[in-house]
């Protein structure tokens, strides 16, 4: 249940009323929200020790008795890189903005399995916690959001294996590079946008889940990882960019590849899509939020 703190100080009503008196006790008084509420961003920051456990704990649950181990971070990526050279790169011929294929379509696919990975798991965050959510007071923004931040260090095995290709190539980033973190961001921005619309979504529908799979698959081909934005003239292209996992590849493409694909209005476009789709889902979240504790 989302629970909404008032303090109450009780005053001495002898004589001298109107001032606290020295013992005067704190009541905090918990009651469920109603309508929309405030994002209380502020509380992040308090419960930042709580955000930074979860992560951890996430991090360890997906990596403990692995076989691989972290080898799971580079097989997606890398296996679907194979794969779409061999019928994407080498048998439809498609173009690649100038560069080899398998290195155009890793650098997309770095991005987007984490996109993926943070999608996924911060939709089936909110089931999964139930048993802490049930117990305990603490702003339920956290659970979606550690979910996201463990992916992080996929995403970071993933972007050294992409250096090791750029290397082998002979590709070396330009000062374009200087523009990844905001791309990373946007990523992030997006990511947590979707998951805590399908979060808030999945506690009181539980067959969201089963969309996920379909969700990702069919988003997968409405981002350019297997082709160029290229293809598009404008202002297609601009309209194109309301998915705003095509500004990241794109972007991710321009930082390391020097592609022709620089930002421009196709980003600006990816860019609000992202932003309007993570304050809509904080809302939302945050208005379906008192619900979580009876429904979950």
């Amino acid at each position: 249940m989302s629970q909404e703190s008032e303090t109450l100080k009780e005053t001495d009503q002898g004589e001298h009323a109107g001032s606290p008196h020295p013992d005067a006790t704190k009541v905090i008084r918990i009651a469920p929200s109603k309508g929309w509420v405030p994002l209380r961003l502020n509380e992040l920051w308090e419960y930042r020790e709580l955000l930074y456990f979860l992560t951890w704990r996430d991090i360890k649950v997906r990596y403990k008795q692995t076989a691989l181990g972290a080898a799971w971070a580079i097989i997606q990526p890398v296996f679907t890189m194979v794969i779409f050279s061999l019928f994407f790169g080498r048998l439809a011929k498609m173009p690649s903005d100038g560069v080899p294929y398998p290195i155009f379509s890793m650098a997309g696919l770095v991005p987007w399995t984490f996109f993926v990975y943070g999608l996924s798991q911060a939709s089936n965050s909110l089931v999964g916690s139930q048993n802490l959510i049930k117990k305990v007071y603490f702003p339920r923004l956290v659970i979606p959001i550690s979910s996201l931040c463990s992916g992080l260090v996929d995403f970071a095995i993933a972007f050294v294996i992409l250096f090791v290709m750029m290397f082998y190539y002979g590709i070396a980033p330009g000062w374009n590079i200087l523009w990844i973190p905001a791309f990373i961001l946007l990523t992030l921005v997006t990511s947590l946008g979707v998951g805590l619309w399908l979060s808030a979504l999945n506690v009181e529908y539980r067959d969201v889940r089963f969309t996920i799979p379909f969700l990702t698959q069919f988003w997968m081909f409405a981002t350019p990882i297997a082709y160029p934005s290229s293809l598009l003239s404008e202002p297609w292209r601009t309209v194109y960019g309301l998915n705003p996992m095509v500004g990241v590849v794109e972007g991710f493409r321009w930082g390391l590849l020097g592609t022709q694909t620089q930002p421009g209005p196709m980003v600006l476009a990816s860019v609000g899509a992202a932003i309007f789709l993570m304050i809509t889902g904080a809302f939302y979240f945050r208005r379906m939020e008192r619900t979580f504790a009876d429904v979950v």
